[in-house]
């Protein structure tokens, strides 16, 4: 099985990939809106195929990205049924069935934080996807959007702690950088419902809290209860239509070898070696000019920002390295080109000054 988690800093949000490795079939879990051309980055790379997403919850502290990667990729959208959501291709219920492949995703109403919460079990039970409800040594909250923390309480030590004690917890969020519990683990040291605490003791502790109201909410709630369809969706920056682009998941707007062949009088080529490279055997591109990696911050007022700029190398790595500095200088229109000089005369393409 292939197994990624990723992370949104903005909302401290947990995203997981799974997919089954011999079919290439995966499922998202609490995918977030503003990281979705990421994940699809990271799917067409692995050369998966997202059947599904599926949201833990109504989050209030992002809006998902279930409805974009469904008309990016084609998956289908999940929620549970007690969610309120609307827009869902399958609303979940207490021990329905996700499957992606051969592996599969066992769904556990555990109510509490939202009345819609589920965690998601693996089907081998070596691994649990908690949502809201149970977080690494601590809980979701339970003031707002029908909380209750009696029901979260019982969920928990119900729906959770009775998997077995290796079962690894993986939240849907986390504050301070950590990434992974067990069952074991917070059964004994959750501070707020581990140990000897009772049930008195944690609604207690919870009623308690004090806790402002998430910053996004009186967005992401609207949003999320139509999955995060386009009627609710805030602005983001669209793709870059200058060229026909591919985005990497290192971050990097990729182009064409094909495509620049082409249109080489289009664009500024900006080869980033150094002066004995670009005067090399490997030759250089037609129109490039030669800018080195180590200079290019220092030279950017010698660009034109209004034409877009290709950065070229020998194999594709300093010239990514050169579409970041060139964004941080504000530079828009930047793509890399994948492979260098190395794929662009592996594929036999025009060059300049090259060793036969």
């Amino acid at each position: 099985m292939i197994f990624r988690q990723l992370f949104d800093p903005q909302s401290s949000t947990y995203t997981y990939l799974l997919a089954d490795s011999e079919s290439g079939e995966a499922v998202l879990v609490d995918p977030v809106f503003e990281q979705v051309r990421r994940d699809a980055a990271l799917i067409e790379e692995l050369h998966l195929r997202l059947v599904c997403t599926i949201d833990t919850h109504v989050h209030a502290d992002h809006v998902t990205g279930a409805w974009m990667l469904n008309h990016r990729l084609g998956s289908q959208i999940a929620i549970s049924a007690a969610s309120g959501a609307k827009g869902a291709h399958r609303y979940l219920a207490d021990g329905d069935i996700c499957g992606f492949g051969s592996r599969s995703l066992t769904v556990r109403a555990t109510p509490g934080h939202t009345n819609g919460c589920i965690t998601l079990v693996l089907d081998d039970e070596s691994m649990a996807f908690t949502g809201d409800c149970l977080l690494i040594r601590g809980t979701g909250r339970t003031d707002f959007q029908g909380g209750d923390p009696h029901a979260m309480f019982r969920a928990v030590h119900e729906r959770i702690f009775s998997l077995p004690e290796t079962c690894l917890l993986f939240p849907a969020h986390d504050y301070r950088g950590l990434t992974v519990t067990s069952v074991g683990e917070e059964r004994r040291f959750n501070p707020r419902l581990g140990g000897e605490l009772c049930e008195a003791d944690f609604v207690g502790y919870m009623t308690n809290l004090g806790l402002p109201h998430p910053r996004q909410i009186d967005v992401a709630v609207p949003a999320n209860l139509t999955c995060g369809s386009a009627a609710n969706l805030p602005a983001q920056a669209a793709d870059p239509d200058w060229a026909p682009l591919s985005y990497s998941f290192a971050g990097i707007w990729e182009l064409s070898p094909q495509w620049l062949e082409e249109n080489l009088r289009a664009v500024q080529i900006i080869d980033v070696r150094e002066p004995d490279e670009f005067d090399g055997p490997l030759g250089r591109l037609p129109q490039a000019r030669l800018i080195s990696l180590g200079e290019l911050s220092g030279r950017t007022g010698e660009l034109d920002k209004e034409r877009p700029i290709v950065t070229v190398c020998r194999a594709g790595g300093r010239s990514a390295q050169a579409t970041v500095v060139l964004r941080r200088a504000g530079f828009e229109n930047v793509a890399n080109l994948p492979g260098g000089m190395l794929r662009w005369r592996a594929e036999g393409r025009a060059v300049e000054n090259a060793a036969m």
